[in-house]
């Protein structure tokens, strides 16, 4: 059964340090109940140490003299076996950001993510409105599985179940904001142009210094190469002693023979230190300008080392404060005791990882393996899930005997007789089934094959139906009279048509979910009209890329009203059309550009009819161009109008000119009167006639096409009469 406290073990370089901690009344505090302190004989990466070894005789002799039953444990693993990445993510829906997350982790980690245990947190700040995320930090975490294991593997073999796995770095900031930080805004409050001043750590370890600053808010870090025994390596080398004793002296460097010289042979290494520390803070500086640095904090035991802190100070301008107590941890056995006090630098980290235990922390992210977790839960599910299974079978057995007590006084004779005619009328009904199902597939099969031969007749209008369809709607000028001179080329009503293109799709409404954005743009759309005011610029043309917003207009019915519904679109298989070309129509500042494809073309296709006979040799009669099954034209993402030098017809014979097209409004005529039409140059150059230049507008037309055979229009036509009385007929 749990015990609600924590233990914060950390397996360090040079010993282990594991501190238990549980909750306080006030929030603000936590009780440290029991610690430890073991040092290893040798260094773990000490020439001639067995890592493995000694790792796993301090964890026994850590169970020894603690009992972690019934306690959660928090370990720690070394910022540079892991991967920290902050992202600042761009507005967008809160639901959404999980999905963003990981997309981002499969940029951001090199790794398949099925060979990383990786977690993400929304750091603090950001804010919430109208269900999008703005100003959102994540940060995201991540470490190789295999070496996630083989931090707990001296765990596992001593039967120690580990609860929560966290970077070193992310622990100390932990620390640092539960007991270091207390004049923190709220989160609310938080501005990222003037943030709280920031405080730096500087956390020396046995073989990497860990750097960390946040201002409460964020979080940046960084792993140094250089930590206590680059020291005992500079003075084994520079005086020639052994690693042992060179470690000894470096501990006791002020009582050495000639302290002079011991700092003189770890000169360099103060040298290298300081300068990897004046790059990384310049370099946050740099990336973040409107960060103040406030104070810095120094942990870890080889921070003691003698002048090092001073040296620092000096050198970066910043007074390094010593811990000399933390604040929030109470229990006086623990924190006055003298153990814990000499090494008081050394357990911010088991601070920080008690505080994730008691979800106290900052960071809650947790690289524990899924698969762990799982088997666990199993595991303690287990008692549970036999005892109800064999509670169930208990209850089963119980029922059973009670209804066969009961079975044994009823004579099967009594009931023979009316079981065996409820059998009979059972049997006949699935007869009678049977025959239906029979019968209905007949039918359908018979009507299968009507079908398929009226489609095969009917079916061959349908693309001349859509054809003339198409050139019923497009603006032509009437034929000239015999002395009649054509009008000057920007006043014609001509639309010139190059291309047609058509695709079939499944679901017409995915094409619409995209339409729908321009249909809205287009203040003629009866669906547009609310929002025509501010989706249209005045000269008729709409950004492209840019989809307008809808603009409630005064004295509309639904302004305000967030239950109106919205216009449907189409659904189901269809026909896709797409109309390419352009026009000269430019000249009336009221009907040009993309306006007079909208005032034509486009209106035409919503609302015209064409005449067309009921079937092969049928009689004609007009049918609006919906009842056709052509839907929702848009005007497909317009630009501006241009100037395009072309040449011009009335300068020459009256005769088609060679790239043009012939007459009508698309090429092969369609049957369309027309007179002379410009020719576009080709690269700019001139063609042997005269040229001039024209504003040119071209345009994309795209509607819906979902056919209906004559049988299918009149059979539409026919259902409104279905349902009427006979008598009034």
């Amino acid at each position: 059964m749990a015990s609600g406290a924590v233990w914060g073990i950390d397996i360090g370089q040079c010993s282990l340090k594991a501190l238990r901690c549980r909750t306080h009344d006030d929030p603000r505090k936590f009780v440290a109940e029991a610690f430890d302190y073991i040092e290893y004989p040798k260094i773990l990466s000490q020439p001639g140490s067995d890592p493995v070894e000694l790792i796993s005789e301090a964890l026994k002799q850590f169970l020894s003299r603690n009992t972690v039953l019934g306690d959660r444990v928090a370990i720690s693993v070394p910022g540079q076996s892991g991967l920290a990445r902050f992202i600042k993510l761009p507005p967008v829906e809160s639901k959404k950001i999980p999905d963003i997350v990981r997309y981002e982790a499969k940029q951001q980690i090199p790794f398949d993510l099925n060979d990383v245990v990786w977690d993400y947190q929304r750091m603090g700040g950001g804010s919430v409105e109208e269900g999008f995320a703005l100003e959102t930090e994540v940060g995201l975490f991540a470490m190789k599985r295999d070496a996630v294991f083989r931090a707990l593997d001296p765990f596992i073999k001593q039967d120690i179940e580990v609860d929560f796995v966290q970077l070193t770095p992310l622990v100390l900031y932990n620390f640092m904001l539960f007991d270091q930080m207390d004049e923190l805004p709220p989160a609310d409050e938080y501005d990222p142009e003037n943030p709280p001043e920031s405080a730096v750590i500087i956390s020396m370890g046995t073989d990497a210094t860990d750097l960390v600053i946040t201002n409460g808010f964020r979080v940046w870090q960084r792993s140094i190469p250089i930590g206590g025994s680059h020291f005992t390596k500079a003075l084994t080398r520079e005086l020639k002693l052994t690693f042992a004793k060179a470690e000894h002296l470096k501990r006791n460097a002020t009582a050495a023979a000639d302290p002079k010289a011991v700092f003189q042979a770890m000169r360099p290494v103060f040298g290298d230190l300081l300068t990897e520390l004046q790059r990384s803070i310049s370099y946050f500086s740099n990336l973040e300008r409107s960060a103040k640095i406030g104070r810095v904090v120094a942990l870890g035991n080889a921070m003691k080392l003698p002048g090092l802190r001073r040296y620092l100070a000096q050198n970066l301008g910043f007074e390094i404060d010593k811990v000399e107590s933390y604040q929030r941890l109470v229990g006086p056995q623990v924190v006055t005791a003298p153990a814990f006090q000499e090494n008081l630098l050394s357990f911010g980290v088991c601070y920080g990882l008690a505080l994730q235990g008691l979800d106290k922390s900052g960071i809650r992210t947790n690289l524990l393996p899924r698969e762990i977790v799982n088997d666990r839960l199993i595991r303690r599910k287990k008692p549970w899930a036999v005892a109800a299974a064999a509670l169930l079978a208990l209850s089963c057995g119980v029922s059973f005997a009670a209804y066969s007590l009961p079975l044994r006084s009823v004579d099967p004779e009594l009931w023979k007789a009316a079981a065996s005619r409820s059998q009979q009328i059972v049997d006949k009904s699935s007869s009678l089934k049977s025959e239906e199902q029979t019968a209905k597939t007949a039918f359908l099969e018979t009507d299968k094959i009507g079908q398929n031969l009226v489609t095969n007749v009917e079916g061959r209008l349908r693309w001349l139906e859509l054809l003339r369809a198409i050139n019923r709607c497009l603006p032509f000028e009437p034929p000239l009279k015999a002395d009649e001179k054509p009008l000057d080329i920007p006043l014609r009503n001509e639309l010139h048509v190059t291309n047609i293109d058509c695709q079939y799709i499944e679901d017409v409404s995915v094409w619409y979910a995209q339409a729908k954005n321009w249909e809205s743009a287009d203040p003629n759309a009866e669906e547009a009209k609310p929002a025509a005011a501010a989706a249209v610029p005045q000269d008729g043309a709409v950004q492209p890329g840019v989809v307008q917003p809808d603009v409630v207009q005064p004295g509309d019915p639904n302004a305000g009203d967030p239950n109106a519904a919205a216009p449907s679109g189409p659904s189901g298989p269809g026909w896709i059309v797409r109309l390419s070309g352009h026009h000269w129509h430019n000249e009336d500042r009221n009907n040009q550009g993309a306006q007079f494809v909208r005032n034509t073309l486009i209106e035409e296709l919503r609302s015209a009819t064409i005449d067309l006979p009921e079937g092969v040799g049928g009689a004609l009669k007009p049918v609006a161009m919906k009842d056709l099954g052509i839907s929702h034209p848009v005007l497909v993402n317009p630009e501006r109008v241009y100037q395009r030098e072309v040449v011009d017809p009335n300068a020459e014979a009256d005769t088609a000119l060679p790239g043009g097209m012939g007459p009508g409004g698309m090429e092969g005529g369609m049957g369309m009167p027309g007179g002379t039409r410009p020719t576009p140059l080709a690269g700019g150059g001139a063609t042997g006639g005269k040229t001039r230049l024209l504003n040119c507008f071209d345009f994309n037309v795209q509607f819906c096409w979902q056919p209906k055979t004559p049988s299918e229009r009149k059979e539409a036509q026919n259902k409104p009469n279905a349902g009427e009385n006979p008598q009034q007929l």
